[in-house]
């Protein structure tokens, strides 16, 4: 148990983040999902747009408030600086996600359900990354 507990304080950040990240991705999904198979079609270009964006500001809400507590720990008092920061590299990660899946979903025409949720999981990864890096690097900077 010792070990177990060694390793989560060397990777702390990293472990919460991914923790934090997910339960980001679960609440993105589930909010995209719930809107494309029910009330939304993946199949107009619009529709899957307004999806992702809805789904988008749901997750990037939940997102900030986890990571500032249980990620980074900020104590920060700039908090217009730290949002609009936040904000800014959750907007550029949007685009990475919406110019995957417009490609993928709409120009290649993989609109299927399975489709959408392959590309959607791919979007997420990348989009994890990204913002991992743009929030530890410019956001919450110690």
């Amino acid at each position: 148990m010792k070990k177990i507990w060694d390793f989560y304080h060397k990777y702390e950040e990293i472990i919460n983040y991914l923790i934090v990240g997910g339960l980001t991705t679960l609440i993105s999904l589930a909010v995209k999902y719930g809107l494309l198979f029910t009330i939304l079609d993946a199949a107009v270009a619009m529709e899957l747009q307004a999806a992702v964006i809805i789904s988008w500001i749901v997750a990037v809400i939940f997102a900030y408030f986890a990571n500032r507590i249980f990620v980074f720990h900020s104590k920060s008092k700039k908090y217009l600086k730290e949002i609009s920061g936040f904000l800014a590299g959750r907007v550029a990660t949007l685009v990475l996600e919406m110019v995957v899946m417009w490609f993928f979903v709409t120009l290649l025409g993989l609109d299927s359900n399975i489709w959408v949720v392959i590309w959607s999981i791919v979007a997420q990864i990348m989009v994890i990354v990204g913002n991992y890096v743009i929030s530890k690097l410019f956001v919450f900077k110690k």
